[in-house]
Parts: structure tokens; C-alpha cells; sequence
């Protein structure tokens, strides 16, 4: 992830569309918010009891619900390899990404920026969010494996591991039914109507993703099969 100095807003007073809890459109161009990483909308958590949930879609729901219907203003701060704008955003005067770290659905990014460590550490002590249970960090979901850190809860069941760890092959939701190939470096995503759609198997597959819009699709650095 590449990052300048800070540019003007890119928008000020308009109403984003949220694709998940830390990407963005915002007047047609596609926001990461900076300094943070949200659940990928077909991602799965425990809840506090051990049970399975799609934390991802929870996620950008939380952000919908508190921000999605009110403008946002965003500063960019150069691009990610994925050639998303890399911003931070508010709305009234509030911080976008630290809200989400503070409220659980999101975590530092640690790897490119410290602004948020200290919401994490609240988040974490007051088991908000997704500290309620047990979880993998967004950064090593998208390379999950059985040896990949739990989060959260102490221990879990070797079922609840697989639960956090597998590749569902059903979608997360009705609404959300493309179908995305991580091929080394390259990601390719099916839509139902696609020639191989249905070859696609989807079944405990760390190379797979589920997303609910092309949108969604192309935000995380896919392209539609040709086919």
C-alpha cells in the first residue's frame, strides 16, 4: 500500500455507497478508509455463545445504520495496489474508521498506520463488536488456513475453527451470490448468468470468495470472467 501526502477532499456533503466496512463509492470513485481493515462481507465470526455469523455483513450494516444516509467528507491520501483512493472520512466532524475500531467492527491496520491502535485496545477490553466472540483478522482471513490466529475468545472448538477458517458453499446472504477465483494474484469474479458459474465450486476454499454486487467485486481488485 502506497502512501502521499494529503491531497483536498475528494468530496464534501456527499452520501457514499458502503460496500463493506472499510470500502466505499463516493461520487463514483472507489475509498478505502485508511488506516484500518474491516470483515469481507463473506466472512464468518463466532458470537459470543460459539455460534457462527456473518460478521462481515454485520459490519457494514453497523456502518450503514450509523452513516450511510448522511454526508461524508473524505481526504485522500494516495492509492492501494488495487487503485482504490486510500482516504480518511467524516461525517460531522466524526471519524469515520476510528468509530468502527471503537466499536468493534473493524481493526487497526497496523501494518501501514498506528492511528487506531489505542481504539482497538478499548474495543478489545470492552468485548465490543467482534472482541464478543472469536474471529481472524480481515488481513489473515484472505489467506486463511487451519493455522491461521484466533482473535477474541481464549480457545474454540476444532468445529468452530473450521467454521472460521472454511470457505461456505452457500452464499451469505440471498443478495449476495457472485462468485470470486483468487488465482495467485489474480482475481476473477462470475456472475449467475456466467458460462462457468456453476463450475465453480465454492466448498472450503480459501480462494473463494462470495460478493453481493459487482461493485463489491471490483472494490476488492476483481475483474468479470470474460465468459
Amino acid at each position: 500500500m502506497c502512501l502521499a501526502r494529503a491531497e483536498p477532499a475528494l468530496a464534501s456533503g456527499s452520501i457514499p455507497n458502503v460496500v463493506d466496512a472499510d470500502t466505499i463509492y463516493l461520487n463514483g470513485e472507489r475509498v478505502r478508509l485508511q488506516g484500518i481493515d474491516a470483515p469481507e462481507t463473506d466472512q464468518t465470526c463466532l458470537n459470543a455463545t460459539g455460534q457462527p455469523f456473518k460478521c462481515g455483513l454485520e459490519a457494514r450494516t453497523a456502518l450503514e445504520t450509523r452513516f450511510g444516509n448522511r454526508p461524508w467528507t473524505c481526504r485522500p491520501f494516495g492509492k492501494d495496489r488495487y487503485d482504490r483512493t486510500l482516504a480518511k472520512c467524516s461525517v460531522d466532524g466524526q471519524d469515520v474508521a476510528r468509530w468502527l475500531v471503537r466499536e468493534g467492527w473493524a481493526l487497526a491496520f497496523r501494518r501501514y498506520s498506528t492511528d487506531y491502535v489505542q481504539d482497538e485496545t478499548a474495543a478489545r477490553d470492552a468485548h465490543s463488536g467482534l472482541w464478543k466472540g472469536s474471529f481472524i483478522a480481515p488481513w489473515d482471513w484472505r489467506q486463511r488456513s487451519p493455522t491461521s490466529e484466533v482473535l477474541g475468545a481464549k480457545s474454540v472448538s476444532i468445529d468452530a475453527s473450521r467454521a472460521l477458517t472454511g470457505a461456505s458453499a452457500a452464499p451469505p446472504s440471498p443478495s449476495c451470490v457472485i462468485k470470486g477465483n483468487l488465482r495467485g494474484k489474480t482475481c476473477i469474479y462470475h456472475i449467475p448468468t456466467g458460462r462457468y458459474y456453476d463450475r465453480l465450486d465454492m466448498a472450503n476454499k480459501a480462494t473463494r470468495r462470495w460478493f453481493c454486487s459487482e461493485a463489491d467485486a471490483q472494490a476488492a481488485g476483481c475483474r468479470r470472467s470474460k465468459l
